[in-house]
């Protein structure tokens, strides 16, 4: 009827002015807008993935240094940053020169160099810090030939170069200055000889990370370097995080082993690279049958950081392959996320890590003196990134080669301690994205405001502060996160970054882990060749603040660099952020969505009643004028209004 058509209408009229004050204003959320959608509204969520790549280890040594030894000495304690599966390494902060430069390098057990872009590289990608500028630093000197190496004859000075068996290759100048490991590490900053990249190629020029921290055995490694002179043991240890959550911690310098943890040998004569004696898999507690001798071929059974997967000869691909399959009845296999690779893939599972257990069997790894490493699911697996609830084998065929080689992933949530003094690798499981707290190993004091400072003003810290300068004041009871603004310097130019601000919100969006509608833009300026962007994260829901949890993963994130973006957005600097509490609503804003509501059921009602008058009196012109009620009047037959 005319009459309904015109009550939809303005029904809708409302409701839409009404969903536009709300975005506006920011006074009501996506929730609560869902809410109000009709029943029949269908909402289709837009999700984004990314690979991860597949690093592998490097090979020549080079003696350079001498040998000295002290004892007592301390030990330099850094953060672990990245996600190993996310990025395919992790990455620790290193700083370079007088003043110090900033870098973040690949933690890498399987390289022997330490080496960072060079101003002067012809061939190096855009990577997440500026190039090592030796002009600027007062204590640089390269190392001049007259040192056993390889000469550049022109200029004197000794180069380096390294090839990768992913076909990536690193050359340029050896240098020496000053280097320091932040402000968590008892260690001073020591004098090392590093590498000045000139040359990248492969993944090393396409990377994020700037290079490479090499902690393999050789005397250009700064493992070498650092206990040549006797300024820590000959000893260090790493703890990667677990699947999907990150970080994690690395101490150079000896500590003392948990009780409990499992140790190999580790013959530095057999292999330049860290080896255990591997004799056994084990498979829900049934060992792989196959001879000892097969995890014994060329360098052994390697441990490289540096690889992001788990490789085994065929022989022992198939056996583990073949037993996992068989305890996964209740399981689907799938295809992979990416059509290069024949990944083995298992929907069904879950999205709760910890329950994984009830899916898949527990592994072992038995060594030669018979202690045995467990691996947990998330040692052997990864998330499949287009499939919910699926998982695919981290472990792979190793070609033709007979090298065991086990990657991170093997050793997520473990306490790996590569005692080189003893000859020996310790394993312990914990949690190790916890561990920077657990061990008492932070301690540096905040720079951040107390909370009895913040509750009436804004907390403000700049990117060149280390993470230890996070609000640890950001907790229940003290602080309440409103909304979080950051500004973004970025290398595109401004006409070119225009059009794909859209596209640019949903991959910050991504990478911290939040609703695209959370991320709002404030404002976008040209700044030389490139553009600064101004950001604001609000909260999710009908929730007027951020939950500390999750404005801590955000601000981390930030400013750790763990914000990757695709090549078209080019290279990104944290330029500043700032933390606000909520804002105080009057009544009626606290209220706006029920008065939103009331008014448009009011102003409904209205119209139905303006409606029903209407129709009511144009009936009476057809029927005609009043008359009295004691009137005769002529009997008519009703027509349709």
């Amino acid at each position: 009827m005319p009459g309904s058509s015109i009550h939809a209408q303005a029904w809708l009229l409302l409701l839409f002015i009404s969903i536009s004050v709300c975005i506006r204003t920011h006074l009501c959320s996506a929730d609560d807008l869902i809410r109000s959608f009709p029943p029949s509204a269908m909402v289709f969520p837009l999700v984004l993935s990314i690979n991860s790549s597949r690093p592998s280890i490097e090979g020549n040594f080079r003696r350079l240094l001498r040998r000295e030894k002290t004892h007592n000495t301390p030990d330099a304690r850094m953060r672990l940053y990245d996600d190993l599966l996310a990025n395919g390494y992790y990455t620790t902060r290193l700083f370079i020169g007088t003043p110090p430069q900033e870098f973040a390098l690949i933690v890498d057990t399987g390289s022997t160099v330490t080496y960072v872009p060079c101003s002067t590289c012809e061939q190096c990608g855009l990577h997440q810090d500026p190039r090592f500028q030796p002009d600027l630093s007062s204590t640089y000197q390269p190392v001049k030939c007259s040192h056993d190496c390889t000469c550049d004859e022109e200029n004197k000075q000794c180069t380096y170069e390294r090839q990768y068996a992913e076909m990536s290759s690193s050359s340029g100048v050896l240098g020496e200055d000053v280097v320091s490991f932040g402000k968590e590490s008892a260690l001073q900053p020591q004098r090392a000889v590093f590498g000045c990249e000139n040359v990248e190629t492969g993944d090393l020029f396409s990377q994020h990370a700037d290079g490479i921290i090499g902690l393999g055995r050789g005397q250009l490694s700064i493992m070498d370097q650092l206990a040549n002179k006797g300024v820590i043991s000959d000893s260090f240890s790493l703890c990667y995080g677990g699947m999907g959550v990150g970080g994690g911690a690395m101490v150079l310098g000896g500590i003392s082993p948990p009780p409990g943890m499992v140790f190999s040998h580790s013959n530095p004569a057999r292999s330049p690279y860290y080896n255990v004696e591997l004799k056994e898999i084990h498979v829900a507690g049934k060992p792989l049958q196959l001879s000892p001798r097969v995890f014994d071929g060329k360098h052994g059974t390697v441990l490289d950081s540096g690889t992001t997967y788990a490789y085994l000869p065929e022989a022992a691909f198939v056996a583990f392959k073949d037993a996992i399959v068989k305890k996964l009845h209740l399981l689907k296999q799938i295809r992979g996320p990416d059509p290069n690779y024949n990944d083995i893939c298992f929907s069904g599972a879950g999205s709760d890590v910890s329950q994984l257990s009830k899916s898949f069997p527990a592994v072992e790894m038995v060594f030669k003196n018979g202690q045995k490493l467990s691996l947990a699911p998330e040692n052997y697996l990864f998330r499949h990134s287009k499939v919910h609830g699926a998982y695919c084998l981290g472990i792979f065929q190793n070609g033709k080669d007979l090298t065991t080689l086990l990657g991170g992933i093997v050793v997520r949530n473990t306490l790996v301690t590569y005692d080189r003094e003893n000859k020996r690798i310790g394993f312990w499981k914990t949690n190790c994205s916890e561990l920077w707290e657990r061990l008492h190993i932070s301690g540096a004091p905040s720079p951040a405001p107390s909370a009895s400072d913040i509750r009436n003003s804004t907390i403000s810290v700049a990117p060149s502060l280390s993470p230890s300068g996070l609000p640890d004041n950001l907790i229940p009871g003290h602080f309440e996160v409103g909304h979080i603004t950051f500004d973004m310097s970025l290398s595109v130019k401004y006409p070119d970054l225009m059009p794909h601000i859209s596209e640019l919100a949903a991959y910050i969006a991504h990478e911290l882990e939040i609703n695209t509608y959370q991320v709002h833009l404030l404002n976008v300026t040209s700044q030389g060749n490139g553009s600064l962007i101004q950001w604001a994260i609000f909260p999710a829901g009908s929730s007027d603040h951020i939950s500390n949890t999750t404005a801590l993963s955000i601000i981390s994130r930030l400013t750790e660099h763990r914000v990757r973006l695709p090549d078209s957005f080019g290279s990104y600097q944290l330029v500043e952020w700032k933390v606000e509490p909520p804002k105080k609503r009057m009544w009626w804003q606290q209220h706006l969505l029920a008065l939103i509501v009331g008014v448009i059921v009011a102003v409904a009602l209205a119209m139905s009643t303006l409606v029903a008058w209407y129709v009511w009196s144009h009936r009476l012109q057809m029927l005609g004028s009043y008359k009295p009620v004691n009137e005769a009047v002529p009997e008519q037959e009703l027509g349709q209004l």
